[in-house]
């Protein structure tokens, strides 16, 4: 069999570039402050907690004057009114130490980000400045111990008193208790607190409402409880607290009151009618830190393949029998197998997140008054942020345990960095969503077809929904199949006959193919259940893990169809052959990985399926000589790779 056409040297400048896309000039200055606090922060053996969360806060402070704080806020309040930018200065930031990462998160992006997205100009006005400059430090009070994904459920509540014009905020028991709040248990001050709100004896779901809940010498205000959450997996530079109020008073002015208004006398008001629309469109507003997190993920990802591939490139072990040297990890084909189709993915989720943040930072510059269109592309922005958020971050985990096992004993060492990033980021599999939750959100919205039943996040609407369906409407109508078809019992025959295995359409067609069948199979399944007048919920509760799998290769083709627009987007030379070649790994890898499924519904002969992996091999083969350089392109400071093992 002819392998890929050989690759000519790679330009490592051109090549982050094109990683770096739009926003190149603030990765560099996030570059920058990493270099300059690389050696200030890092957990290390007799490091106490305090000490650790003390340093992260000064790093925080630092970082102020630089100006990435204003980034995503508008500039009539001093911002840089840069949202795209915001996220890219997020994604560099993950270079470094997550405690960081996350503490910036907490504060510019989830604390700040409800007073931007849920307040008004008053709150703006009042609040803003002083969070951009970190000089007022918050948090974001949504998760309770009984109540994390359920939003809906939250218990905590905000009785409006008409008589003194206050809200009383209340926990009415434990489980209603705000639980793993960043920078609650030792630096926030004011906390935005979702709670539901009752007005005049009457419900109105849950809104946001800002509690100040420490005084100037740091001690809890009164009716504020306040409890650490103590030593944690990882991530121990952010100050995990839980909060409990005790009728906590505060004043009217403090509900966030974009989206619902309340009056002095207590009347309730909102110019969305509909309860959930009203609640789903709040949310909405949110997706910002979905997004963060994922891009987060992959730049720990890339830190672990940085790690893992400079350290191959320079292990020896083993060898030819009477050779000089023992022969390089990097020169063994398992070795190649276990990184460089990840540096590939890793590729694919780059270009993959780049299109999603564009479209957040389209989408978040559009004017109120567009209308049901960016009504409508909120929808589409919220369903594809939990679905690449699942995608990348269950990656991370996965890359992560993969360079650190590639290390051997050295990968087991704290000063190699890979013990603090596998438990910094295993917790970002359930940041701002639980990814198996989040994905059964975005099958909602490919059966529903983003209408009114998907701001249902139960079940069985979604279920009655799809039963009212003509199934041939999610069936498989388009004629890519085609090429599936034709080229699925090809097998190369020649030295000069690839038969299609490096054909991007062939790639395409088989990723469209599979995601069609699968979402059309679980509408049949759902509808038959429903038909036979089965309860709607077991009807779903069944179809669970099938549901799941359906928006699991719906976002993989997502993926592959970012990363081939990408390719077909750079200019012709090395950069692009180079892309290339990732791109047909990275398909080709995900279809080896799911060569039972494809072969189980007729799309993949054995031959061709043996064929596929020989083809994975060579191409990982092709890249070898390139591997450095691909993750050099990554833009890592030196500082952040200055590790035992590399010395």
């Amino acid at each position: 069999m002819k392998g890929p056409s050989q690759l000519g040297p790679i330009d490592v400048s051109a090549l982050s570039g094109l990683l770096d896309g739009d926003h190149a000039e603030v990765r560099t200055r996030v570059r920058e402050q990493l270099a300059t606090y690389a050696s200030l922060v890092y957990e290390a053996p007799g490091l106490t907690t305090a000490d650790y969360r003390a340093r992260v806060l000064e790093v925080l402070h630092t970082a102020v004057p630089s100006g990435l704080t204003r980034l995503g806020f508008p500039k009539e309040y001093g911002g840089s009114g840069d949202i795209g930018g915001s996220i890219a200065a997020f994604e560099t930031l993950a270079l470094g130490d997550l405690s960081v990462l996350v503490k910036f998160g907490v504060q510019f992006g989830l604390f700040g980000g409800a007073i931007l997205h849920l307040g008004s100009a008053k709150h703006h006005e009042r609040y803003l400045e002083d969070v951009m400059s970190g000089r007022l430090l918050g948090c974001f009070a949504m998760t309770e111990t009984g109540h994390g994904s359920n939003v809906q459920a939250l218990r905590t509540t905000a009785t409006y008193d008409p008589d003194h014009g206050r809200f009383l905020v209340h926990t009415p028991d434990l489980s209603a208790r705000k639980d793993y709040i960043g920078n609650s248990a030792r630096d926030g001050e004011l906390a935005v607190v979702f709670a539901q709100l009752e007005v005049g004896g009457e419900q109105h779901g849950v809104h946001a409402i800002l509690v100040p809940i420490r005084d100037a010498d740091g001690a809890p205000l009164p009716g504020v409880q306040i409890e650490d959450c103590g030593h944690k997996l990882g991530l121990n530079g952010v100050d995990n607290g839980r909060l409990t109020f005790d009728r906590v008073a505060v004043s009217r002015d403090n509900l966030l009151d974009r989206y619902a208004q309340v009056d002095e006398s207590g009347s309730y008001t909102s110019a969305i009618d509909n309860p959930d629309r009203r609640f789903f469109t709040m949310l909405g507003t949110l997706v910002q830190g979905r997004v963060s997190v994922g891009g987060g993920a992959l730049g720990a990802a890339k830190v672990a393949l940085a790690l893992a591939t400079r350290y191959a490139l320079q292990r020896r072990q083993f060898g030819a029998p009477g050779a000089e040297d023992e022969a390089l990890l990097m020169d063994y084909r398992v070795h190649q197998r276990r990184l460089l189709p990840l540096v590939a993915r890793t590729y694919a989720l780059h270009f993959t997140q780049a299109g999603l943040v564009a479209t957040l930072h389209r989408v978040f510059s559009l004017d109120d008054d567009a209308g049901d269109a960016r009504e409508h592309e909120r929808r589409e922005l919220e369903s594809a942020a939990a679905g690449i958020k699942s995608l990348t971050t269950w990656h991370a985990t996965q890359t992560i345990q993969t360079c650190r096992e590639a290390c051997g004993g050295a990968g087991y060492l704290s000063a190699n960095r890979f013990g603090m990033l596998k438990a910094d980021t295993d917790v970002f599999t359930t940041f701002e969503g639980d990814n198996t939750v989040l994905l059964q959100l975005v099958a909602k919205g490919l059966l529903t077809d983003y209408r009114d039943s998907f701001e249902q996040l139960d079940p069985i609407g979604m279920a009655r929904y799809v039963a009212g369906l003509a199934v041939e409407s999610v069936a498989e109508r388009t004629s890519w199949w085609q090429l599936a078809e034709r080229l699925r019992d090809a097998v190369p025959g020649g030295d000069d006959d690839n038969a299609g295995l490096l054909d991007r359409e062939y790639h395409l067609a088989m990723y469209r193919w599979r995601d069609d069948h699968v979402r059309s199979a679980v509408a049949r399944r759902l509808k038959r259940g429903i038909d036979r007048g089965d309860d709607a919920f077991d009807v779903f509760s069944s179809c669970q893990d099938h549901v799941v799998l359906a928006a699991r290769v719906h976002v993989e083709r997502v993926v592959l169809e970012a990363f081939a627009e990408a390719v077909d987007s750079c200019p012709d030379g090395p950069q692009r052959m180079v892309l290339s070649a990732l791109c047909d790994l990275s398909a080709l890898g995900g279809i080896e990985n799911d060569r039972g499924w494809f072969q189980e519904h007729g799309r993949l002969s054995g031959e061709r399926a043996k064929a596929i992996t020989t083809m994975v091999g060579a191409l990982c083969e092709e890249l070898r000589p390139h591997a450095r350089d691909l993750v050099d392109a990554f833009g890592i400071p030196e500082e952040l790779l200055d590790v035992e093992m590399l010395r």
